[in-house]
């Protein structure tokens, strides 16, 4: 019984979690007409997420700051092959299409989760699970326009989505991998992107990034990206991956794509045409034969 609430709780955390990331695509535009590249906007997730995470173990739990030297490999892994790939592929995928489209290539991640997860952790490949794969492969190729009427998205618009959804899947896999080393959500967290935001900053300077928190407006956008849809959605993801199997988290987070496209039809207009939907019916079928698999 004590397992099943644990269960109920982790899913709870990672569904709450993926309906915050749904909303992310309203600041990533807002910031974008503001000036900021893709890059900065990263930065700005980075930045923000760190300094409220640092103050925030300052003030309850200093010791949560400690890591030991041999597995910083795990927060590098979370922080720059995750993150910082991660959200520069989707930001930028923001930019090149609907918020619909982005975040259902997004979500082919379950299908990277589950693939290295059988290379790592040898969990088998079921036909359940080739058929979750299957359904997966097909929903992108529809929103894409392959199946469908829909021809809108370039082939680098393709392969940014699809970077974004490699990305994202390499964070359960690498907090996986923390998470068994010991560490708790909120270090995993921080240093997560800490890491980012001195990678970001080192690679591309900070200097639009001042000029845009000197407005009041900028400035809001800024700290809600940052708090909203980055520090809460994230700590949610990694206390449920405490009771969840990667695989798992990921497929409940699949309710982020659609809290997407009702938030771009709401706030944008968007009208998704029958690849898109298509697309969208297929990834969730993908992630709901993943599930049972």
């Amino acid at each position: 019984m004590e397992q099943k609430r644990n269960s109920a709780f982790g899913a709870a955390c990672v569904a709450l979690a993926g309906i915050l990331w749904g909303i992310l695509g309203l600041f990533v535009r807002a910031l974008g007409d503001s000036g900021l590249t893709p890059f900065d906007v990263v930065g700005v997730r980075a930045l923000v997420a760190a300094g409220a995470l640092l103050l925030f173990l300052l003030a309850t739990d200093r010791r949560a700051l400690l890591v030991r030297p041999r597995d910083l490999w795990c927060f590098l892994g979370t922080g720059l092959c995750s993150i910082v790939f991660f959200n520069y592929c989707y930001f930028t995928a923001v930019r090149m299409m609907s918020l619909a489209s982005a975040a259902v290539l997004l979500y082919t991640a379950p299908a990277f989760v589950m693939l290295l997860s059988s290379a790592l952790f040898g969990e088998r490949l079921t036909r359940c699970r080739l058929a979750a794969l299957l359904c997966t492969f097909l929903g992108c190729a529809s929103v894409t326009g392959v199946l469908g009427a829909q021809q809108s998205l370039t082939p680098a618009g393709i392969l940014v989505g699809l970077g974004a959804g490699l990305g994202y899947a390499l964070y359960t896999i690498f907090g996986r991998f923390a998470l068994a080393r010991g560490y708790q959500a909120p270090t995993i967290t921080f240093y997560t992107f800490l890491i980012a935001a001195l990678c970001v900053c080192l690679a591309d300077g900070t200097a639009r990034l001042r000029a845009a928190a000197a407005v009041p407006e900028a400035l809001a956008l800024m700290l809600a990206l940052g708090l909203v849809s980055t520090v809460a959605p994230f700590l949610l993801y990694t206390i449920g991956l405490r009771t969840l199997s990667g695989a798992r988290a990921s497929i409940i987070a699949s309710i982020e794509p659609v809290t997407a496209a009702l938030f771009g039809i709401a706030f944008y207009g968007e009208q998704p045409g029958f690849g898109t939907l298509l697309g969208l019916l297929l990834v969730l079928l993908g992630i709901f034969l993943a599930r049972k698999a």
